[in-house]
């Protein structure tokens, strides 16, 4: 039977590759995007696969907008088998400069945009007494980094949201899983990238955060590898809670369980040269 997946967020980057993968292996995709442009360029390569797909442009914080593609996506497909939360902007910043306003959007796109989307395709999943929701997280929704205090609240918030719903909803047939990636090689995070001031007290150090920063995003990951292990988790029977797409991720968590605070703690900073 053929699978029908969901995904917020699949104009560019991982959205984008893990669609593509998942209609090379028949699966049909509705999604949404504001990136109308990189929208009509996705359909037309879903063409080429020959699968069914729904894409519409979309802003997440459109509550109304997101139940009536809801509405659009079970008229057409009659169901879905996965719903994938990959809505989510960078946010970058000395603490104490923060904008605050800036903030409470973060939040609003990461957090509540993923709630909004998984409320929508809930019911009917609990109906059906099948289904899957994954959300992509990141490394610093349990490690959390400097200069990264609200994306990393959020992704905390995404962590915590993700845990929680699993135990409400399990004992109607639907799983759970979070994507934990730490760097991958796209422009996501230079999209909102907004930098101190030079007269910021916290200038020097955060130009070298960024520094080292693109240097790990060069290196790092590319969305086709990152979007492979994320379609395995979308189409997987039984996805584990906490999946990681890179090394780095990886390396950090195992850290982060084993060692004392204190040590974890320089090693970070040693990696993104910033330990004074």
């Amino acid at each position: 039977m053929t699978q029908r997946v969901v995904i917020s967020g699949l104009a560019d980057g991982m959205g984008r590759q893990t669609a593509l993968l998942l209609a090379a292996k028949g699966v049909s995709i509705a999604g949404f995007d504001v990136d109308e442009a990189g929208l009509k360029t996705l359909a037309d390569e879903l063409d080429t696969y020959g699968v069914e797909h729904h894409l519409v442009p979309l802003d997440i914080t459109d509550r109304a907008g997101v139940r009536a593609f809801r509405d659009d996506v079970l008229a057409r497909f009659g169901y879905v088998d996965t719903v994938m939360s990959n809505v989510g902007i960078p946010f970058f910043g000395p603490f104490e400069e923060v904008d605050l306003e800036r903030a409470l959007k973060a939040f609003e796109i990461n957090v509540i945009g993923a709630a909004a989307l998984f409320q929508a395709f809930i019911p009917g999943m609990r109906e059906r007494r099948q289904g899957k929701l994954v959300a992509v997280a990141s490394l610093v929704g349990r490690i959390p980094f400097p200069f990264e205090s609200i994306y990393s609240s959020t992704k905390f918030a995404v962590e915590g949201m993700v845990q929680s719903l699993k135990f409400e909803v399990e004992p109607f047939g639907i799983k759970v899983a979070l994507i934990e990636p730490a760097q991958v090689s796209t422009g996501f995070a230079k999209k909102a990238l907004k930098l101190p001031e030079p007269t910021s007290p916290y200038y020097e150090r955060a130009m070298r955060f960024i520094e080292r920063d693109n240097e790990l995003v060069e290196q790092a990951t590319t969305p086709a590898v990152a979007a492979a292990k994320i379609a395995a988790v979308v189409l997987s029977d039984k996805p584990a809670l906490f999946n990681q797409v890179d090394r780095m991720s990886t390396l950090f968590f195992f850290l982060n369980q084993h060692l004392p605070t204190r040590v974890r703690d320089a090693i970070l900073l040693n990696h993104m040269r910033i330990r004074d």
